[in-house]
């Protein structure tokens, strides 16, 4: 069989095509659904614009040092974020990257919450101990916040495992991006997970840029769907741009996996249109490319669509735009008052007590 290329280079926007080959025979497979009602496109909405408002304040708050460490940002990739969790239920678990703002926003850890993690106040979701990159909550089944590229495949894995063997009827969605193919956690987990038919939903944020090295410097076949179909999963790629797109292969994938036919692969085509972390200058991306893709933008995208379906005016979006405002106003006075952690208290979740010998 010939080798597939991808269909888009680095400066295309997202297509909704995904390429030739195996994978996409195997996007045919699976339910059709339905576009989401208008409810259903007003929370999408809400839920990427919630996410574009909380990062830009966090450029304003890290410019001013009260955020301090490494940010990474989550602006333009929106509408994965909101389009993945929208499907996933409570009890389903998610594992996420070091860009997981949007990720716990989305799966509803509370602006607060998230707010005074980045300020590293006791009244954060880690308690303070974790910062941008390690959000995590236990009750929402929000596994981090992973640092370590690839590092929360296995862990993905894990969950998903447990799960089975403990005979609950739950997906594992675990984000990573295109970096995390040149890494052998990957093709160790898609293997493991493919072989044992876990309920696995594995969602590569394809943003083409693994921090500064593009996609095609690092790997030398491009269409990731089809490579992760090769693993015997159902792959397929998606334009990451478009929430409801996005959405309705989530679905898709989904009820396949709670059907029982194992794990599924999704290549969601996005970009950041930010440098890799509030650190990185940025300088191995052409102007124009970044400003070709932010004809995509998610947020606007939407939000044309719902005006020209009548869904939405202008009164509606400044109601929408004045919640945010008001919830992440509320997250950065709450985050500012908010006390930090006793010095005493350092070795706390670090250090074990005594073992107690058992007879």
């Amino acid at each position: 069989m010939s080798v597939a290329r991808t269909t888009r280079t680095r400066k295309d926007p997202a297509s909704p095509k995904s390429g030739k080959g195996t994978a996409a025979k195997r996007r045919k497979s699976g339910p059709r659904v339905g576009p989401p009602g208008t409810g259903r496109r007003t929370d999408q909405l809400e839920a990427m614009l919630r996410i574009r408002r909380f990062e830009e304040r966090c450029v304003e708050l890290y410019s001013a040092a009260k955020i301090r460490g490494f940010v990474h940002l989550y602006i333009g990739e929106e509408a994965v974020a909101v389009g993945v969790n929208q499907v996933l239920t409570p009890e389903d678990a998610v594992v996420s990257t070091y860009r997981e703002h949007g990720h716990a926003l989305a799966r509803g850890i509370t602006a607060e919450a998230v707010m005074a993690e980045m300020y590293g106040r006791t009244t954060g979701c880690s308690g303070g101990r974790g910062g941008s990159m390690h959000l995590f909550d236990a009750s929402r089944r929000f596994y981090g916040g992973n640092a370590i590229v690839a590092g929360g495949l296995p862990l993905a894995a894990g969950l998903a495992l447990a799960d089975r063997m403990r005979g609950q009827a739950n997906v594992t969605c675990c984000f990573f991006g295109d970096g995390a193919f040149a890494e052998g956690e990957f093709h160790e987990t898609a293997n493991l997970a493919a072989l044992w038919k876990l309920p696995l939903l594995l969602v590569c944020e394809n943003n083409l840029y693994a921090m500064g090295t593009a996609l095609e410097r690092h790997e030398a076949q491009t269409d990731l769907a089809m490579r992760a179909a090769s693993y015997g999963m159902v792959s397929w790629a998606v334009d990451g741009m478009d929430v409801e797109a996005v959405e309705q292969a989530t679905r898709r994938a989904v009820e396949g996996i709670r059907a029982g036919t194992g794990p599924h692969f999704l290549e969601l085509r996005t970009y950041r249109f930010r440098a890799h972390s509030m650190y990185d200058p940025d300088r191995y991306r052409e102007k124009g490319e970044i400003e070709q893709w932010k004809s995509r933008d998610p947020v606007s995208l939407l939000m044309d669509r719902m005006r020209d379906s009548g869904e939405l005016d202008d009164e509606e979006v400044a109601r929408i735009e004045q919640r945010i405002t008001d919830e992440i106003d509320h997250a950065v006075e709450t985050a500012e008052q908010a006390p930090e952690e006793p010095v005493e208290h350092l070795l706390h979740h670090v250090t074990s007590g005594p073992a107690e010998v058992v007879s």
